[in-house]
């Protein structure tokens, strides 16, 4: 019945308190009487009647107080009955203790999950579940919270019910929490029994892993992506598809475009991001697998939004069978096919102009904007490309049966290069606004190869010419030199010709070093190479660099931690780091800042620089950066070039830049430079990563030798000196007879044979020069090294010495000293050359 209540199975809290109030107020007045009745006296009834007047009075008030409802009886008893029926009527058992563990209300939903209807004897939860093991911890931990005030929840399995009855396993939830009442703090335990719940949660589960396992199973693939375009969903079937694990599929990872051929993938992707909210478009397209394979598909893709408000895909991909098609179907699937994942642009394009339908190749020419729908054409190329594309657009329209290819230019930041071929549509009718077709093939790698090559070649012609011109150059000034120093001997700084003959000596030395910028741009000049950290050398050079930069400008380096070594040419690459300040400088006649950069540049980096000539390996990066004027682009091609430059006349040779690229060069590393107009240029040079080896006990060999102060430069050995210049070799006969050596001369190698054949062999050491005709001086080492192995050889060359010393056999020994030379460096060589040690 709705107004019937459970009573409770046990309750001894405001019972018990009501009783012991009775009692007491028994008692006092039990007590009161007693001493009154003591007093026989006259006091004794005027005090038991004073007694009576002040109970008729309190009578008589309470009388009023229940007639105008001010009092009620009861009134105390009815405050927690509401709770209280509640409590007795739940269907979760409840049960209140001491912390003596003394029950002190228990409801009847606790008797009948214990299985005590009577309430007699009522157990406790801990007493309850103390009777089975595989829940005692749980038990322990509630019971723990329970004395430290704290409260907690558990819910755990039974084999048996609590009730004690057979039956199977049953589920439940206990928890325990602190209260408060008249008889002091109790603990308010509740249990519930939630084998339903839990059976119903398990048929939810099951079901959904069985929606899931029907996804995965589908004979269709499917995946969901988020707003980036990242997988975030991947069923079975399409994993398979795809050769992917779905163990180590990590939602978010992994993107989409990559399971999309490169070729194709600007376009397709640039299809998928102009769908609508809820629109759904379908796609073929040839997917890659993580194996490589192709796996032609198609995909119906849907834009939904996501709970957070981004936008995401759902995609039902198809298996693109080509069995499982019509005959016309298929036809139509390869057809598309071969559209989509075609190499070369290829679009329709209506009378106006505007693309009609395009593939992805096409999109990856003209830009992610070319895969939008009528979009114009002319408006994808540069002004110039677009007046030239006009006329054939125009002609084609007209139905012109051959229309010439046209190179054109895309816009962009980095400008592509594209070949357009024009078709007429052959049935305009039924072509639904379908005027020509165009096919576009790009040729921008194919341009910039061409431009490098010719670039390449036109230096190295350059190159060659001023190698050739330094070595004549050489010569010349080998004689100048040498002439002078023999006047200056017989002069005393007192001659008024002695100043001339200084003014001489410094034009020469000058020349010589102009011939060595030459030399450096044919990168045929001495290097000494050795490893070195750019890092430390760019910053011994910082007060040089300073001083270079001037006071208005601004001098800042940038390094970056764990820079690897390279080889490299220490006093040459502080010519290339000096140069490119002082250009800088230049270029901010108001000041501005110069930055000095270095930094690692992995494998995979380099192809992000855009630079064609620059192979795919590991580089040191060093860039020189200013906030200048910058340059166009017709002069940024030729500033490499000797004797180009852009400064006023009597301030720049032009050889300055020369010397860089050399030097670079021939450290097999890579310069080159980007400029803008109005804001500065930067050139980066590229250094191969040096890794060091550990060397086998090799010879050094005897190099240049520097000028030694007090040193004794005579001898008295036999020398044969091997030079075809005439004049350069009277020089130098002249040069050693003054030393006291016996000098014997050839003209060439082999009168230098002859002269060896007719000393028997008796000579010390021969002086050659490394270019002669007949035969040059590396050949000449070899056929001297068959009758005298032992024969100690100096080379002479205005070229380096790795030019020459590759066509000698490895490890062989020998000196080398560059022209143009001074008479003291002569004999300095050739005296070291005797003293050292075979």
């Amino acid at each position: 019945m709705a107004d019937t209540f459970d009573k409770p199975l046990v309750d001894r809290t405001e019972r018990a308190g009501n009783v012991r109030r009775l009692l007491l107020l028994g008692g006092c007045l039990i007590l009161a009487a007693a001493s009154l009745a003591l007093f026989g006296n006259l006091h004794g009834r005027l005090a038991l009647l004073a007694v009576f007047a002040v109970v008729a009075v309190i009578g008589v008030i309470c009388l009023f107080g229940f007639a105008l409802g001010l009092l009620a009886i009861g009134g105390r008893a009815d405050e927690g009955a509401a709770a209280r029926s509640f409590l007795d009527g739940a269907n979760q058992g409840t049960v209140f203790v001491d912390a003596k563990g003394a029950v002190h209300y228990a409801n009847q939903a606790y008797g009948r999950l214990i299985g005590n209807a009577s309430g007699s004897s009522v157990q406790t939860p801990v007493q309850m579940l103390a009777r089975h093991p595989a829940v005692a911890e749980d038990v322990y931990w509630l019971a723990k919270a329970a004395r430290e005030g704290t409260g907690g929840r558990r819910e755990f399995r039974l084999d048996t019910p609590l009730s004690g009855e057979d039956g199977h396993a049953r589920w439940y939830r206990v928890s325990v929490r602190p209260i408060s009442s008249p008889s002091g703090k109790l603990e308010a335990w509740q249990i519930a029994d939630i084998t339903a719940d839990r059976r119903q949660e398990e048929a939810s589960f099951r079901s959904l892993q069985d929606a899931i396992d029907y996804l995965d199973k589908a004979p269709v693939g499917f995946f969901a992506t988020d707003s980036d375009f990242d997988l975030t969903y991947l069923n079975a079937t399409l994993a398979n598809w795809l050769d992917t694990d779905l163990g180590d599929f990590e939602p978010g990872r992994t993107a989409l475009d990559d399971f999309l051929p490169k070729s194709v993938r600007a376009g397709v992707m640039g299809r998928i991001g102009s769908i609508g909210e809820g629109e759904s478009r379908t796609i073929e397209v040839d997917l890659t697998t993580r194996r490589g394979r192709v796996l032609p598909v198609r995909m119906i893709v849907q834009k939904a939004r996501e709970r957070d408000g981004s936008q995401g895909l759902r995609t039902i991909v198809l298996n693109d069978n080509p069995g499982e098609r019509t005959h016309s179907e298929a036809a139509g699937a390869r057809l598309n096919r071969f559209f989509n994942a075609a190499p070369m642009g290829i679009a329709t394009l209506n009378e106006g102009f505007e693309t009609k339908q395009s593939n992805p190749s096409f999109a990856r020419i003209f830009g992610d904007r070319a895969s939008q729908h009528a979009v114009a054409f002319l408006d994808l190329l540069n002004d110039e490309s677009a007046e030239r594309m006009r006329e054939r657009l125009r002609a084609a329209s007209a139905g012109a049966a051959e229309i010439a290819p046209v190179d054109v230019t895309v816009k962009g930041e980095r400008p592509r290069s594209a070949r357009v071929y024009l078709n007429v549509f052959p049935d305009r009718e039924s072509a639904e606004d379908e005027a020509i077709i165009l096919f576009a093939v790009d040729t921008t790698e194919q341009r910039a190869l061409e431009d490098q090559f010719a670039k390449a070649q036109k230096m190295q012609a350059v190159g060659n010419l001023a190698g050739g011109i330094a070595h004549d150059f050489n010569n010349v000034l080998t004689v100048i030199t040498a002439s002078v120093d023999f006047l200056l001997m017989n002069q005393k700084p007192g001659d008024p010709s002695f100043q001339d003959l200084l003014l001489i000596k410094q034009s020469a030395n000058r020349a010589a070093s102009l011939v060595r910028q030459l030399l450096a741009y044919s990168r045929r000049q001495t290097m000494r190479p050795k490893m070195l950290s750019l890092t430390d050398v760019v910053a011994d050079l910082d007060l040089l660099l300073k001083r270079i930069a001037g006071d208005r400008t601004r001098l800042e380096r940038r390094h970056a931690r764990d820079l690897w070594p390279v080889m490299a040419d220490i006093g040459q690459f502080e010519q290339v780091i000096t140069n490119l300040v002082g250009n800088a400088r230049d270029a901010m006649p108001d000041g501005g800042t110069i930055t000095i950069a270095t930094r690692n540049v992995e494998d995979h980096e380099v192809a992000a620089f855009g630079y064609g000539e620059l192979g795919t390996a590991e580089y040191v990066l060093v860039e020189v950066s200013d906030t200048g004027t910058g340059m166009p682009p017709e002069i940024a091609e030729r500033i490499f070039e000797p004797f180009f430059t852009t400064k006023e006349i009597g301030k720049g040779t032009g050889l300055g830049l020369s010397m860089v690229y050399g030097i670079i060069k021939q450290s097999n590393g890579f310069i080159f430079v980007d400029s803008t107009e109005g804001k500065g240029t930067v050139f980066r040079i590229f250094l191969p990563r040096f890794v060091p080896e550990p060397q086998l006990g090799v010879a050094p060999k005897v190099g240049a030798v520097e000028a030694v102060e007090k040193m004794d430069l005579s001898g008295s050995a036999t020398i044969l000196l091997v030079e075809d210049e005439d004049y350069v070799r009277a020089g130098s006969v002249r040069a050693l007879k003054m030393k006291g050596y016996d000098v014997h001369e050839a003209d060439s190698g082999l009168d230098a044979l002859d002269v060896l054949e007719e000393l028997d062999g008796k000579i010390d050491l021969v002086v050659s020069d490394v270019v002669m005709p007949e035969m040059d001086g590396p050949t000449l080492l070899r056929e001297m090294r068959k009758k005298r192995p032992e024969m100690k050889f100096i080379f002479v060359s205005g070229y380096a010495e790795e030019a020459f010393a590759k066509n000698l056999p490895e490890g062989e020994k020998f000196g080398f000293l560059s022209k143009p030379f001074t008479q003291k460096e002569l004999a300095m060589t050739v005296k070291q050359m005797l003293e050292s040690e075979d």
